[in-house]
């Protein structure tokens, strides 16, 4: 559900990257000076420095015999010696993201292509990845974990007993929409052993998605998928011996039917892995060591949280993958909510000892580099305004935070620092500014004219979008934006709109490039007479402290409703020239939810609404996000059952259109048919839409987003009128 909330709160231009696992982030050379992307004159290396760059693999090279054309590249790995170059291409989604496909290996020294998997059907393959001593590859295959030496081409099957819900080397649907997790295996540093997970989904039950547009006759589409109150899938971790295919399987305590393996990695330089354990209710996380001979593992450190406890793609981009070992690995960096806020803390491996590194009242948002030869840690963070984010180091010990972003730089900034040089892509974007990047050294962060004059525009631009804030009737300082209509007239009164989401996967109200605008909306709002506003309540995350963002556990639907309905009228009691009998709220996904709620739970404040793929009955929705949020239905169904839309329908009065698309994976179609049939039942008439088997993104097929846009745009003009009275 998390998802699609950042396909809304963006623009368009941006969008499409949700859709391409592969190929995500920066890859670098092996100094890291340079930038290394796949162009259609083949793999081209750009000097961070400004200097020209340079073909580093002509296309030709990948060039299969007897073929017109070189391999469309969707993804492209070097061995560590830069000597072979894997490339991934005619790529398939596996669901959200395009992992399968096809692998070639290139021989730079001796020109030789060859295609990994070669038996194995087209697109089948997934997360291909060198050995370390460069004479293997390791893939997934229909479920199966191989091996394939690299100069003979013999292929060995690791696994046999892989099916659609028996998974090994990857994960079930759950794992992969919540955790983050998709590829489930891991080489040894020794390159004699692969570490993987495996996944027993064979007691979870099927959703059954009925396609009606791809034949004459439907069929099912089977998607394992555990609801909330139902058990997830068993889960355990194992090592592979090469020579023998013989699995050792890790000894770790617990029901492995409740309990979640998230993340898992080797200690450097031992034969031992390290794993992040937590209970089903994610609020125990422990940090296990594990004996790869023998199987023996042992706590190294726990922790637990009254709420819930965030895993690491949840502050890494998405990205579940790795452990920040330092020091050999005798210590790692480790993130908590412990003191109250996001910190940075070292974990020692031999005593599980944690020792702060950022004190302070303020939350670290990423962590952009561990540099251990500079000694230094850089990490993103905005202490004092929640909407914006910059760039911070200290000290590898830990220490003060010392800002590095430019202070003429307001707004919200990213950065993928080299891992091998003080080098830096800096990508910049605020309200009023389109996104602008630049390579820049750090610490100097000497800023391109191209920054300058972006800078420069949206000055004299002016104010494109208003922050503000506003206390709540129970004392709460909700803050938010405001795009005012052309021509404002503030003894007028004007229609508003408001664009919600308010859960804990996603926050609407950053200094970012497309606040305040509407992507979905055909025209201008500000032309047409709109204001255009957005707020985020207690609940969202935004780097205001833990109690902020987990005050809202098991009141999902209740207190972020709350927030934002009484944030609204606090805002039209605060502005005369927000006319109340105009007022529209939307949200998709799970800001299609809170939709729903505002206009059942607060009709008095909310007379239109347009809900796209919105969860309308929580217990529908898959365990892993709900009970994290929520707890679990057989101690708390009455929290469930309030904050689900659909206890309240009965008291809709204003006007709705409500959307969504058959074949939603995430958000099953099922919540639209609950939702209609509580609304048949007490006569409230609504405007419905269905997409025939679109996702939940609703982008599939001729026309979909330009008739969406249209369908949208007429319902908000002719149900909330737009114009100054």
């Amino acid at each position: 559900m998390k998802k699609i909330t950042l396909l809304v709160a963006l623009l368009v231009v941006s969008c499409f990257s949700l859709f391409a696992q592969p190929g995500k982030g920066i890859k670098w050379s092996r100094d890291g000076r340079a930038t290394l992307k796949a162009e259609p004159q083949g793999i081209v290396a750009t000097p961070l420095s400004g200097a020209a760059p340079t073909v580093m693999v002509p296309a030709g090279k990948y060039t299969p015999a007897g073929a017109a054309k070189a391999l469309p590249v969707r993804d492209f790995s070097f061995s560590a010696d830069e000597k072979k170059l894997l490339i991934y291409t005619n790529s398939k989604k596996v669901w959200r993201y395009e992992t399968r496909g096809d692998y070639w290996l290139l021989d730079l020294a001796s020109g030789k292509l060859q295609q990994l998997g070669k038996g194995h059907a087209a697109s089948s393959l997934m997360f291909a990845k060198l050995s370390p001593d460069g004479t293997r590859a390791a893939y997934v295959s229909e479920h199966n974990l191989y091996v394939e030496d690299l100069a003979t081409g013999t292929i060995k099957a690791l696994t046999t007993n892989g099916t659609r819900r028996f998974i090994n080397g990857t994960f079930d649907w759950a794992y992969e929409e919540e955790f983050g997790c998709r590829d489930g295996f891991r080489w040894s540093p020794d390159s004699k052993s692969i570490a993987y997970w495996q996944i027993d989904a064979t007691k979870i039950r099927d959703f059954l998605m009925i396609n009606n547009t791809d034949s004459i006759y439907s069929f099912n589409v089977p998607v394992e998928y555990p609801v909330a109150g139902q058990s997830p899938s068993a889960c355990r971790v194992g090592v592979v011996d090469i020579a023998t295919a013989n699995t050792r399987w890790m000894d770790v305590p617990g029901d492995q039917q409740q309990h979640y393996i998230p993340r898992m990695e080797w200690v450097p330089g031992k034969k031992q892995l390290i794993i992040q354990q937590l209970n089903r209710k994610q609020n125990e996380s422990k940090i296990m060591l594990c004996d790869a001979t023998n199987g023996k593992v042992h706590t190294l450190y726990e922790e637990k949280d009254s709420a819930w406890i965030d895993v690491k793609s949840r502050w890494d981009d998405d990205n579940i993958a790795g452990w920040d070992f330092i020091r050999n690995g005798k210590d790692f960096v480790w993130v908590s909510e412990q003191d109250g806020w996001r910190h940075l803390y070292t974990v020692s491996t031999e005593t599980g000892k944690a020792t702060l590194l950022t004190p302070g009242n303020y939350d670290v948002m990423t962590i952009a580099k561990i540099d251990e030869t500079g000694n230094q840690i850089w990490f993103t963070a905005s202490p004092d305004n929640a909407v914006q984010e910059y760039l911070y180091r200290i000290p590898l010990n830990g220490g003060k935070a010392e800002r590095i972003t430019p202070a003429d730089q307001p707004g919200s900034h990213e950065y993928n620092i080299s891992p091998y040089s003080s080098w830096a892509v800096h990508s910049f974007s605020n309200a009023c500014m389109y996104p602008v990047s630049e390579n820049v050294e750090l610490p100097a962060h000497k800023s391109s004219p191209e920054v300058a004059q972006a800078l420069k525009q949206a000055a004299a631009a002016g104010k494109c979008v208003e922050y503000f804030e506003v206390q709540t009737a129970d004392g709460i300082r909700i803050g938010g934006w405001m795009r005012k209509p052309k021509d404002f007239d503030p003894s007028k009164k004007y229609p508003i709109v408001f664009y919600v989401y308010g859960e804990p996967a996603g926050a609407t109200t950053r200094d970012v490039a497309g606040a305040g605008r509407n992507f979905l909306y055909d025209g201008d709002m500000a032309a047409d007479g709109y204001i255009y506003a957005s707020m985020d309540n207690r609940g969202t995350p935004l780097p205001k402290g833990r109690y902020w963002r987990k005050s809202i556990y098991r009141k999902v639907g209740v207190l972020n409703a709350r927030d934002q309905a009484q944030a609204a009228q606090a805002l039209m009691k605060k502005y005369a020239y927000i006319d109340p009998a105009r007022t529209a709220v939307w949200g998709w996904s799970g800001g299609g939810s809170m939709t729903l709620n505002l206009m059942f739970q607060y009709p008095d404040i909310y007379k239109t609404g347009i809900a796209i793929a919105a969860v309308g009955n929580q217990l529908t929705y898959d365990n892993i996000y709900q009970e994290r949020y929520m707890g679990l239905p057989e101690e708390n169904r009455e929290d469930f059952v309030k904050g689900s839309p659909i206890s309240y329908a009965r008291n809709l009065r204003g006007n709705l259109l409500y959307i969504h698309g058959t074949g939603d994976d995430n958000v099953h179609y099922q919540n639209a048919e609950m939702l209609l049939n509580e609304l048949i039942k007490y006569n409230k008439q609504i405007q419905f839409m269905a997409y025939p088997n679109r996702t939940h993104s609703i982008s599939e097929g001729e026309g979909t987003f330009t008739h969406l846009s249209t369908l949208y745009t007429n319902y908000l003009r002719a149900h909330c009128e737009p114009g100054a009275k």
